[in-house]
């Protein structure tokens, strides 16, 4: 599944495509939303927003269109009167004269409104978006030990979007191993140092594959995002030696260094 920097990166490349520029076609497969087409023709979508998972497309006339990728979800650019070949099943298609944006495979699609989008029941549950350029390190240490999420296991709190949104199975993993910690600890055992080296990394590691994965600029900075652990099992761990494992935690496959995650 994508997690929150796949999304965000997907939304900017759709928002450079279509954001200012009138719609010359609307079309969605949902028999729901077909009549929602014709008050979208000629409008323009003002924003691509993501919360967590999630993408918000902003019209020009209030609606807003709400999509979650899931498992299987995924968003295409093409030039206006092509479109990709593919087998996957085209959900909506909005063009503008130039480029069209086609979404194929996801089942999560409605169509909001301001009130409706207050009410809707995965956006009321998400937690902080880690990719939110106002959300602290300080108020990531407070949400990890509020009475709500201060004895959970990391294994699964760290896939649970009602704590922080957009983190996912390899964000799990490689903010694990730069915490130096155990997918079995929890916040209230940990040390202050570890606490802190923990809320750092869940932001510091999700920013940064935002910023840095896919673009060919990570080759040539110190600073680049790699892996560290995830698909990396049978390999020296590059800050100890010690060999990458691999199991299963939470239903996912799960990777960690034994020598310096302790």
């Amino acid at each position: 599944m994508p997690e929150g920097p796949e999304i965000r990166r997907a939304a900017d490349q759709l928002a450079a495509a279509m954001v200012g520029k009138p719609l010359t076609d609307v079309w969605f497969a949902f028999p729901e939303l077909k009549t929602y087409e014709p008050a979208l023709m000629g409008e323009t979508i003002n924003a691509f927003e993501t919360r967590g998972k999630a993408l918000l497309t902003h019209f020009s006339n209030g609606l807003i269109l709400y999509s979650h990728n899931q498992l299987y979800g995924v968003w295409r650019v093409a030039p206006t009167g092509t479109e990709p070949n593919t087998s996957r099943q085209l959900r909506v298609r909005l063009a503008n004269a130039d480029q069209t944006i086609l979404l194929y495979s996801a089942s999560d699609i409605e169509l909001l409104n301001a009130d409706t989008l207050g009410a809707h029941p995965f956006l009321q549950r998400v937690g902080p978006d880690v990719l939110d350029a106002s959300l602290t390190v300080e108020e990531v240490r407070e949400r990890l030990l509020s009475p709500r999420f201060r004895r959970r296991q990391f294994s699964g709190l760290l896939l649970d979007q009602a704590f922080l949104a957009g983190l996912g199975n390899y964000l799990r993993v490689e903010i694990l191993w730069h915490a130096g910690l155990l997918a079995s600890h929890r916040a209230q055992d940990l040390t202050e140092a570890q606490l802190n080296a923990l809320s750092e990394a869940m932001l510091a590691v999700p920013r940064l594959s935002y910023q840095m994965r896919g673009s060919m600029k990570k080759y040539h900075q110190e600073a680049a995002f790699r892996f560290e652990v995830f698909h990396r099992q049978g390999k020296k761990c590059r800050r100890c030696g010690t060999l990458i494992e691999k199991g299963v935690l939470s239903s996912r496959p799960f990777y960690w260094c034994p020598g310096c995650q302790k």
